[in-house]
């Protein structure tokens, strides 16, 4: 079966297919109720796991870091067990049922969610 899954930015218009919708962001949306995020096109679920870490978004913030630098310290962080697992699940899942993952960047070149859809991809084909 095809992989049915998708990267998105988060508070986008939902597009037909797209399945559940999961939020691979640190810090949830200012000003939105949770009751709104799925509603405002945010997203049903919130993994912040997923996620860079708060440290590494600070230093890429404060030292503007490069993008490959950036991709390759959120690489070492996935590949600690937990997100390592939840993007094996992830992959499983998108195996069975439509998923997309999103983040608030408008660029996904320069965004984590790329590395990270790249990363649920690579799950789904061991």
């Amino acid at each position: 079966m095809p992989l049915q899954f998708q990267t998105v930015q988060l508070g986008s218009p939902r597009k037909k297919g797209e399945g559940v919708r999961i939020g691979a962001v640190r810090y949830l949306p200012r000003g939105v109720r949770k009751a709104d995020y799925a509603k405002r096109d945010f997203f049903d679920v919130w993994l912040p796991s997923l996620a860079p870490s708060r440290t590494l978004l600070a230093e890429h913030k404060k030292s503007r870091m490069t993008p490959a630098a950036f991709f390759r310290h959120y690489r070492a962080e996935m590949a600690e067990t937990e997100p390592r697992q939840t993007i094996a699940l992830l992959a499983t899942l998108a195996r069975h049922t439509p998923i997309s993952i999103g983040c608030y960047c408008d660029d996904e070149s320069q965004c984590h969610r790329s590395v990270l859809g790249e990363l649920i991809r690579k799950a789904a084909s061991n």
